[in-house]
């Protein structure tokens, strides 16, 4: 029998094996199953030659028992309704399990950002915003960039809200630029957050990670600086990396600033000088210490996963694992670092970004960078605690974390 490769069924199943461990009320066992609520609108765009053309659009708040929606936007051709509801549920457990007072969401607008002009792209932000203006604020709902989105697609989306509200409320979206209240340090947080996670999975492991081979699925802005702050931080070697339209191979390993300008000259990592070609599936299954799969959904499945050769997979990328791949690799005796765990950097800083936002106070990098240290060591020890006190896998342990928490928070509200 094939996988189930849907997402968001995919989300059910795992917080479904949370739920039994946990002995879930079946009552609130249905309630969390499901978002909360969800939108879906039409957006029409005026393109650049003088067509109008429809997007379709979505927004879900799966959860805001512990505290306002939290949640990025895409732009993607592939966008569904299934992965969105997937990432929103995603992110009320991201949120739950790095102890931070928000709850979950997410956004998306099917539509290929690379075919789009920036007045086209400024025009189809703008018109997201309209239809999700009554939804969202600082005490209901607050975007933030996702894949294909970035600080300029968040300042068009704050500005639209700001017209229409009549005030001016900057913690109404994270990931802004810094001169529109963004945070310092929130563009490399989310790979930030994962290295700290590696850090402390090679402690446990007795791993040295100067000199520990790795390889990078995915070159966004995720994967590039996790690259990055693996070789400056820990020597780690990062002997192959990709993006969507192949990858690279060096076994003395790639240079992060040397991989960083070829992209930026060209537009993808393939040919950058001193590498050979290696594709997507390739690079999974090399043997190396450590796999960062950081671009999408179901890339480690049940029929690779056999293949996998890493020590440590962590998971930057949402969903990058399948539940049939968890359950070999497990008995691989892989040391799993879960997504909702391994990339809950970039909320976290996202949330430091309300906090300077609120007061109109702001903190330089290095304290920023110091707080999301303290704060993500702690949820990964709360989870390999978990792990260990229960007996069951990485993954299990961050589910039983953040379920607990939500269901508490439903509780106390007399929700269920």
């Amino acid at each position: 029998m094939s996988e189930n490769l849907n997402p968001f069924a995919i989300a059910q199943a795992q917080f479904d094996e949370s739920a039994a461990v946990l002995q879930l009320d079946p009552d609130m066992h249905a309630f969390l199953r499901q978002p909360m609520r969800e939108f879906h609108f039409t957006i029409p765009v005026h393109m650049d030659d003088g067509s109008v053309k429809s997007f379709q659009g979505f927004r879900v708040q799966y959860n805001d028992a512990r505290g306002p929606a939290k949640g990025g936007v895409r732009f993607h051709p592939d966008e569904t309704i299934d992965t969105v509801r997937a990432l929103s549920a995603w992110m009320t457990w991201k949120t739950a399990v790095a102890d931070i007072p928000l709850g979950g969401a997410k956004g998306g607008v099917i539509c290929n950002p690379r075919e789009m002009s920036q007045n086209e792209l400024q025009r189809l932000s703008r018109g997201y915003m309209r239809n999700i203006s009554r939804f969202v604020g600082l005490t209901q709902d607050v975007p933030a960039p996702d894949v294909h989105t970035n600080p300029q697609i968040m300042a068009w989306m704050l500005d639209e809200y700001e017209v229409l509200s009549g005030h001016r409320e900057p913690g109404v979206i994270t990931g802004k630029p810094l001169s529109l209240g963004g945070s310092a340090g929130r563009t490399p947080a989310t790979a930030m957050g994962g290295v700290v996670t590696i850090r402390e999975t090679a402690k446990l492991l007795g791993m040295e990670l100067n000199g520990a081979t790795c390889a990078i699925q995915g070159y966004g802005n995720v994967g590039s600086y996790a690259h990055q702050l693996a070789h400056d931080l820990f020597g780690i070697k990062v002997v192959a990396v990709s993006d969507e339209f192949g990858g690279i191979y060096s076994a003395d390993g790639l240079d992060p600033v040397v991989v960083a300008q070829h992209l930026r000259a060209t537009g993808k990592v393939g040919g950058c000088p001193g590498s050979e070609e290696i594709s997507n599936s390739a690079l999974l299954e090399l043997d190396v210490a450590i796999l960062v799969p950081a671009a999408i959904e179901n890339q480690i499945t049940g029929q690779n996963a056999d293949h996998i050769k890493a020590q440590i997979i962590a998971e930057l990328a949402n969903g990058p694992t399948t539940p049939d791949a968890d359950e070999i690799l497990n008995a691989k005796g892989v040391y799993i670092i879960p997504d909702f765990l391994c990339n809950a950097g970039g909320v976290t800083v996202s949330y430091f970004e309300m906090v300077q936002n609120a007061y109109q106070y702001y903190w330089d990098e290095a304290l920023v960078q110091s707080r999301l240290d303290q704060k993500i060591t702690t949820a990964f020890h709360a989870v390999h605690n978990m792990a260990q006190a229960r007996q069951v896998p990485n993954r299990v342990a961050a589910y039983l974390v953040a379920v607990s928490r939500v269901a508490e928070a439903v509780r106390l509200r007399g929700w269920v």
